[in-house]
């Protein structure tokens, strides 16, 4: 009788599951994953050189495109950083901006998560609702920066501007009568405070929705509990950080360990799992989209009491008024130089580090006081949760592989960068 051995399949990257370009070559016994061999490199853009050759301003777009499924919170590390080497303090209205936007962006990414995670799983319906609320988000992302996507709106030394008073609003035209364009504008009517205000009112009963469709329903569980489970020592050991690392019972998260702008003066839980399975991850990610919600409430609370400049007054850093500018000679040199050259930073290397929604994002960048960053090195959540992609499939079936690809929550902009 002839030796059955195992057989090799790739798995990706055209298949929708794997997100984009992710190529898994997998080595099979009858359905059962033998070896899991990730290829990655396939959407490798070299967002570190080419920061070496544009200014610390022109730098933070690319920001933007790596997790291009949670952008604002992206740009945040990177200006960071560039802010200790200047050694600049963002004034507190500024920071509270940020910290806002950072887990608006936060609750964006995870909604993104969980809506594509149900669909590679085959829970179709899910992905309609998570998409209705993004919808909403990126109107507000809209609305402060002018991009739906890639906003480019925070800069070293605070955010481009304050926030609006007015919210855009929808017309009547061939597929919206005056009904639907009414109940529509009902929320908008006011500023973007307000707007924003009206949707951490919503998102809680948008989160029982998704609760029920999902968190009880027996095929998902089947699908879920005890895949990919990961003990807190292996968990560590591997270098986990974010939903991943907390999943398996660690409760790390650098807002609370190592906090950052305003987050000690803000009341809010970290969530973590029991099991360290895909179950478990999928429960933190929505719990931490209900405590999201709580940081963004205190955020918009403190906002309308406190009015004031969102942006550093240093002129060397960021750019000066338009109406200054037009008027004296010494604002007008400022300017020029700081969109011609750019700011010029001091020679220095510094790592800054926040809690992205997939974990830890991390920008070490040298300075050797010109222009441009020296070297930009970043480090990606998403990167570190894929090496262990042939651990945590070992043993399982090739259905499986689904959903463990979808509780790493790859994006590969950032994987590759």
């Amino acid at each position: 009788m002839a030796e059955i051995k195992n057989y090799t399949v790739n798995f990706g990257p055209q298949h929708p599951a794997t997100h984009g370009v992710l190529r898994l070559v997998l080595e099979l016994d009858g359905e059962v994953v033998v070896r899991a061999d990730p290829h990655i490199g396939l959407l490798h853009r070299a967002t570190e050189k080419l920061m070496e050759h544009r200014t610390w301003v022109q730098s933070l777009p690319y920001m933007d495109r790596l997790d291009y499924t949670s952008m604002f919170i992206n740009e945040h590390p990177f200006c960071l950083a560039v802010e200790r080497l200047l050694g600049i303090e963002v004034p507190i209205r500024g920071q509270y901006v940020r910290v806002m936007f950072d887990e608006i962006t936060r609750i964006f990414h995870h909604l993104f998560n969980l809506g594509t995670h149900a669909l590679d799983v085959g829970a179709m319906a899910m992905v309609l609702y998570t998409f209705r609320e993004r919808e909403d988000i990126c109107d507000i992302l809209e609305a402060v920066s002018g991009a739906r996507m890639h906003g480019g709106y925070y800069r070293p030394g605070g955010v481009y501007r304050d926030l609006p008073d007015s919210m855009p609003q929808y017309s009547v035209n061939r597929f919206k009568n005056e009904k639907t364009v009414k109940a529509l504008n009902q929320a908008r009517a006011g500023s973007l405070l307000d707007f924003i205000e009206d949707f951490t009112d919503r998102f809680p009963g948008y989160l029982d929705e998704y609760e029920t469709l999902l968190t009880g329903n027996r095929i998902w569980k089947q699908r879920l509990v005890g895949v990919g489970a990961v003990s807190p020592e292996r968990a560590l050991q591997l270098g986990f950080s974010g939903p991943m690392l907390r999943g398996s019972g660690v409760a790390w998260d650098l807002r609370k360990k190592q906090p950052y702008l305003v987050y000690d003066r803000l009341d809010f839980d970290i969530p973590v799992g029991v099991n360290g399975d895909c179950y478990d991850r999928y429960l933190v990610r929505m719990e931490e989209m209900r405590q999201s919600n709580r940081i963004i409430r205190q955020c918009i609370d403190w906002l309308r009491k406190n009015p004031g400049p969102v942006m550093t007054d240093n002129l060397k850093v960021a750019p000066p008024q338009r109406e200054k500018m037009k008027a004296n000679m010494e604002e007008l040199i400022h300017h020029f130089k700081l969109f011609s050259e750019g700011i010029h930073v001091p020679p220095g290397e510094v790592y800054a580090a926040i809690e992205h929604a997939k974990g830890e994002f991390g920008v070490y960048m040298i300075s050797d006081g010109a222009n441009k960053p020296y070297r930009v090195k970043l480090r990606s959540g998403a990167f570190q949760n894929l090496a262990a992609m042939d651990e945590m499939a070992r043993g399982h079936m090739i259905a499986d592989v689904v959903t463990i690809i979808g509780t790493m929550d790859i994006v590969f902009g950032e994987v590759d960068r």
